[in-house]
C-alpha cells in the first residue's frame, strides 16, 4: 500500500471541520480545476476527470468530531481509501487527509506525483473555503 498525506491546522473548531467534511455536498470545492460532471448528496458523490476516470465514492463511516472515512462505490482502477482524520486542539484543528492506494510499480510510478498533488489540493483548499 502506498500512502500520501497531507496535514493542516485549520482556524475552526474539530466539530465545525467535521461538520463540513461530513457531508459530500461540500466537496465539490475541495477538487482541483480538472474535476468535472460533480455530483453530490450528504453519503456519496460522482464526478470525472476527463480522459483519466470516472468515480462514484461513498462515505463508510463518520466518527464525530475525528474521522471521515471514503471509499470507493464501484471498482476504480486501483484500490484506494480516503479518510480525513481532525484533531482538536485550542480554537483550531488539525486536519489530516489521507489517501492509501494499492498501487502496482508502473502506477505508482505514474500516480503517486498525482495522488500526493491531490491530497494537498483538498487540504489548502479546506482552509480557504473555512476561513
Amino acid at each position: 500500500m502506498s500512502t500520501f498525506k497531507s496535514t493542516v491546522t485549520v482556524n475552526r473548531p474539530a466539530e465545525e471541520v467535521f461538520n463540513f467534511l461530513a457531508d459530500f455536498n461540500n466537496h465539490q470545492g475541495l477538487m482541483p480545476g480538472n474535476v468535472v460532471n460533480w455530483s453530490s448528496g450528504y453519503d456519496d458523490a460522482y464526478f470525472e476527470v476527463p480522459n483519466m476516470l470516472k468515480l462514484r465514492l461513498k462515505i463508510t463511516e463518520r466518527k464525530p468530531n475525528g474521522f471521515i472515512e471514503i471509499s470507493p462505490v464501484e471498482k476504480p482502477p486501483f484500490a484506494v481509501k480516503l479518510h480525513w482524520e481532525i484533531k482538536s486542539g485550542k480554537d483550531t484543528s488539525e486536519v489530516t487527509f489521507t489517501i492509501t492506494a494499492e498501487l502496482n510499480m508502473m502506477m505508482m510510478m505514474m500516480a503517486s506525483g498525482p495522488l500526493q498533488k491531490l491530497a494537498d489540493h483538498q487540504t489548502q483548499a479546506l482552509i480557504g473555503l473555512l476561513k
